[in-house]
């Protein structure tokens, strides 16, 4: 069962790349590609100790790349308590990332 799944992954791994791929290449297909898409990332607080305890907050985007929502998730082993930012504090945390930007790796 575990040979299965690593299979259907590795398989919709590639095909995921090779959508990328013609994204890339194609403003058609980026556009067409970006209306179907919602993105999310997730800011990993430093803790001085990351083994044992561990916070975050997931910020959600439409596909304009609008922040809508967010969520702070805080956890300590397996146990985790998870819930959602509320609007004032969604347009700080927003305004405290605002000038993260996404680079490209350097080619070697």
């Amino acid at each position: 069962m575990a040979s299965e799944i690593k299979e259907a992954a590795e398989k919709k791994y590639k095909s995921r790349i090779r959508k990328f791929k013609k994204v890339v290449k194609s403003d058609e297909e980026k556009d067409k590609f970006f209306s179907q898409l919602g993105a999310s990332f997730e800011i990993f607080l430093p803790t001085k100790n990351p083994e044992e305890m561990a916070d975050s907050f997931l910020l959600y985007c439409d596909v304009d790349g609008t922040v809508v929502d967010a969520e702070y998730t805080y956890n300590e082993g397996e146990e985790f308590e998870s819930f959602p930012v509320d609007e004032k504090d969604l347009k700080l945390l927003v305004e405290a990332v605002e000038d993260f930007k996404f680079v490209t790796l350097k080619e070697e």
